[in-house]
């Protein structure tokens, strides 16, 4: 089966090409170099699902535990001439 379309063969058989595509990715290309893919939403979904959770994300770092200071300071603020 093939998996490159050309874009103007991809406009005149877009029903065909979104039954290949749920089989498999699909490419269509513009002057013979591939552009865009088209693939089912299954493997949308696998591509983008996130293999573990913000939190998990941000306790695995090696910055998790370490201590901020985030007290603000009184000298923060200067004089501004006019």
């Amino acid at each position: 089966m093939k998996d490159q379309w050309q874009l103007q063969e991809a406009k005149n058989k877009l029903s065909q090409l979104v039954t290949q595509a749920e089989r498999g990715v699909q490419f269509i290309t513009v002057r013979g170099k591939p552009k865009v893919a088209v693939m089912s939403i299954h493997d949308y979904q696998n591509l983008t699902r996130s293999e573990t959770t913000l939190v998990d994300f941000f306790q695995e770092s090696p910055l998790y535990g370490v201590e901020l200071d985030l007290a603000r300071r009184s000298d923060s603020s200067r004089e501004i001439d006019w």
